[in-house]
C-alpha cells in the first residue's frame, strides 16, 4: 500500500466517522443543551442554517424578574427564548420578519391566547398582496398554525405555522413563527401578562 493510498483511506475513514457522529446528534443540539433534539424530528435542516447563533441565554440581562414568565425573541439569531416563573427555560428556532421595516422591537406582553386561531390579513398585507383571501378559518391552511399568542402591539403575534420551511428564515410579515409542536409548548406555559421582549 502506497503512502498516497494510506492518506486517502485515512481521510475517507475519518470524514465518514465525522459524518456518522454528526448524524447521531443534530447540529443545533450540539450547540446548546437547552434544546431537546427529539422534538425536532425531521426538521434539523432548517435549524442548521442558523446554528452559529442558536445558543442558550440567561434571563437577567433582559428582564428584572420572571413574574408571569418571560419571552425573548432574538431577531438576528432567529430564536425564541422562554423562561417560566419558576426559572424553567426553553429555546426554540423561529421565523422572523422579512425585512427591517416589518420588524418591531421592544417590550410588550401577551394579551390574549387563542387555540385554533383564525386569520385575516392586515390592511398593509392586503395592499401588498391583493390576491390573498380576506379570512382564513382555523385549520391546516391557516397561516397562524395551531396556536397564537396575541401581543400588546396591534397585528403582532407569536404563532405556529404549517409551513415548516419558514422556520429559521426571514419569512414573516411581522410576526414570530414557531413549529406547531413548539407553539403548543409555549402556549401551555405562557400566561396573559407574560413579558415579551423583541431585540
Amino acid at each position: 500500500m502506497s503512502k498516497t493510498d494510506f492518506s486517502r483511506r485515512s481521510f475517507l475513514l475519518s470524514t465518514g466517522s465525522a459524518a456518522v457522529a454528526g448524524l447521531a446528534m443534530p447540529a443545533f443540539a450540539q450547540t446548546t443543551s437547552a434544546v431537546n433534539a427529539e422534538s425536532y424530528s425531521g426538521e434539523t435542516r432548517v435549524v442548521r442554517r442558523n446554528v452559529s447563533s442558536f445558543r442558550s441565554l440567561r434571563w437577567q440581562p433582559y428582564f428584572s424578574n420572571l413574574r408571569n414568565g418571560a419571552i425573548l425573541v432574538d431577531i438576528d439569531s432567529r430564536a425564541l427564548h422562554m423562561w417560566t416563573e419558576d426559572g424553567g427555560y426553553n429555546l426554540y428556532p423561529s421565523s422572523v420578519p422579512l425585512s427591517e421595516d416589518l420588524t418591531r422591537r421592544g417590550r410588550t406582553s401577551v394579551v390574549r391566547k387563542v387555540d385554533g386561531p383564525t386569520w385575516s390579513p392586515t390592511p398593509a398585507m392586503k395592499k401588498r398582496n391583493p390576491e390573498w383571501p380576506d379570512f382564513v378559518p382555523a385549520g391546516p391552511d391557516n397561516p397562524l398554525g395551531t396556536h397564537a399568542l396575541y401581543l400588546g402591539w396591534t397585528y403582532y403575534r407569536i404563532h405556529g405555522t404549517h409551513d415548516t420551511r419558514k422556520i429559521g428564515r426571514k419569512s414573516s410579515n411581522g410576526c414570530i413563527g414557531l413549529f406547531n409542536e413548539h407553539i403548543a409548548e409555549v402556549f401551555a406555559k405562557a400566561r396573559i401578562g407574560t413579558q415579551v421582549l423583541l431585540i
